[in-house]
């Protein structure tokens, strides 16, 4: 009898749990089943964004970027960037090919090529519209954002960069070195910072003591009067 009782409160309490189950799902299931939807959606979508339009894309813009690069290694900067006709320039690539990685890369070689152009306020359009992963490029853009600014007299956001460029990736040493030299000079024979420009070349002589711009850092400072002496 104990066991008929037992089973017949288990089969109730079951009754009561898919009753419940019923009213749940009757006051919810179309927004779960629009929620289920939405997600299929989603998920479909960017497969379909991916393998019929993103990749192909990408692609195309690679292949593109393939003479517009063989024309920047010839130095032959106005094709590089505005292409020969048949072949787009890095400017059409990244007008065409927004959002992909080719695109981005272009507007690093643009960046470039204008500074050797010295139309430094379109470099700077350029490399601030760039950005990479790769610290060693990254911190390279920057260099190259400082040499922009401060050819335009814009010696405030030159610093900025420069001090970017000589953090960002340190193990580089001598390319970090020389972004610090850079910013520790500006600030002096320009900004006539000396206290910063002090700053920056002891910076300079303690981290990167072994290379060539570390070596001379103590003629700078000398020069500003701070001998070993006088720290």
């Amino acid at each position: 009898m104990a066991d008929k009782k037992e089973t017949t409160t288990k089969t109730g309490a079951n009754d009561a749990v898919i009753e419940k189950a019923k009213d749940f799902w009757s006051k919810y299931s179309k927004y779960i089943t629009g929620i289920s939807a939405a997600i299929i959606v989603l998920v479909g979508g960017f497969y379909i964004y991916k393998n019929f339009f993103k990749d192909p894309k990408e692609q195309k813009a690679i292949d593109a970027m393939f003479m517009a690069e063989n024309y920047f290694r010839k130095d032959s900067l106005n094709l590089a960037l505005n292409g020969d006709g048949p072949n787009a320039g890095f400017l059409k690539i990244i007008k065409n090919y927004g959002g992909t990685k080719a695109a981005n890369l272009a507007n690093y070689y643009a960046g470039v090529c204008y500074i050797k152009l010295n139309e430094n306020d379109k470099a700077v359009e350029r490399l601030k519209k760039f950005s990479t992963d790769s610290k060693p490029v990254q911190a390279r853009a920057y260099k190259l954002l400082g040499d922009a600014y401060g050819d335009l007299g814009k010696s405030a956001e030159a610093l900025s960069y420069y001090k970017k460029a000589a953090h960002h990736f340190e193990e580089d040493k001598d390319a970090s070195a020389d972004a610090l030299f850079d910013a520790a000079y500006l600030a002096d024979r320009v900004m006539k910072d000396s206290k910063q420009a002090i700053e920056l070349y002891k910076e300079l002589k303690s981290k990167f003591p072994e290379t060539t711009a570390g070596r001379n850092a103590d003629n700078y400072l000398a020069q500003l009067g701070v001998t070993d002496s006088g720290k």
